[in-house]
């Protein structure tokens, strides 16, 4: 069975099943998830403990031993087997289907002697499919937990400080969103200091400010969120953090450059007078992406985007220390320059 997880809580208040897979890149929610299951495995008399980790040199009969060995003294035990690349193998795979199907046959009995916890990365759209999965799915509860992105991120901090007895403005959720986004683990450290140094009730301003440190963590495919939104304080922080990081220039002109190229695609046929439904649909445009093309689109024209996609151009050649003209600075200025168009217009 798939479970959400903010269901996991209410099921955890009933017997444990024997086998859970936690799957998810939010390696601070998946870590959380995974340590309710073991606290409660804890107090369910589950006291011994075998962690196996998936590696180059791993063993697929050690899984099934593990379930089957008995402890000394007669102890119930949690394994735990972590698939840190999310890709099994063909072995794997098999051996994941049987110890599924056995992990089936052990939920039909009244008492469990083990229970098993699975990790996983998020899983790519060709392996959600494969068997394996279908069988751990199956067999067992399915915690898939997806990221927590940008525009998400001030609820999730309120609901962590509201955890601690806390609270803030909105504006100044938004100041720690800003300086924590793209690293939730470090956005969990940064709300916990917060509790330790103040008590509980209403934040201000200024205590978060002297408190939050800036440790935000920029995606390169996340620049088109801020540049198709028109948010420019958020691309030029993109722009300063991937920069910092040592990010690939290439790389990220490359996802400036292809955004530009699909708005100009875009632009092109609904001058020719097609639908911008079926344009989307066509160059496979969905969710979050989809609701940011229209608004994207009343800002330029076919001209203005033909100039972005020529100063892309003309960036390239900086980027190979040859001369462009149109732009002063170094290559990392023109891009912002560049970005900074296309989220303002023209």
């Amino acid at each position: 069975m798939q479970l959400r997880s903010d269901a996991l809580d209410a099921h955890l208040a009933k017997p444990l099943a024997p086998l859970y897979v936690v799957a998810s890149d939010e390696h601070l929610l998946a870590l959380e998830a995974a340590d309710k299951i073991r606290k409660t495995a804890r107090a369910q008399g589950f006291s011994e403990r075998e962690v196996l980790t998936v590696e180059r040199s791993f063993k697929w009969g050690e899984l099934l031993a593990a379930s089957q060995s008995q402890s000394l003294f007669g102890d119930r035990k949690l394994i735990e087997l972590r698939i840190p690349t999310g890709k099994p193998g063909k072995d794997g795979g098999q051996a994941l289907q049987q110890y599924a199907a056995a992990m089936s046959a052990q939920a039909g009995g009244r008492d469990n002697d083990s229970v098993t916890i699975i990790t996983l990365p998020k899983l790519d759209w060709a392996t959600q499919k494969a068997a394996w999965v279908s069988a751990l799915q199956q067999a067992g509860v399915y915690i898939e937990i997806a990221l927590v992105e940008r525009a998400q991120l001030p609820a999730w901090i309120g609901i962590r400080l509201a955890a601690q007895q806390q609270s803030a403005e909105r504006h100044s959720v938004d100041f720690i969103a800003d300086r924590v986004e793209g690293n939730l683990l470090a956005a969990h450290q940064e709300i916990q200091k917060l509790g330790l140094l103040h008590p509980p009730g209403k934040l201000s301003f200024e205590q978060i400010q002297d408190a939050v440190l800036n440790v935000a963590r920029y995606d390169v495919f996340k620049l088109n969120e801020a540049m198709l939104g028109g948010d420019a304080l958020r691309l030029a922080r993109m722009v300063e953090g991937l920069q910092n990081e040592g990010e690939a220039l290439p790389l990220v002109l490359w996802a400036v450059s292809e955004e530009i190229r699909t708005l100009l695609k875009l632009k092109s046929g609904i001058d020719s007078g097609r639908a911008l439904g079926q344009l989307l649909k066509e160059y496979r445009i969905w969710g979050p992406r989809e609701k940011l093309m229209q608004p994207a689109l009343r800002r330029h024209s076919l001209t203005t985007l033909q100039a972005a996609l020529q100063e892309a151009a003309q960036i390239d050649k900086m980027i190979k220390g040859l001369r462009a003209p149109a732009f002063s600075g170094d290559a990392w200025d023109a891009l912002l320059q560049l970005g900074l168009k296309v989220a303002r217009g023209y």
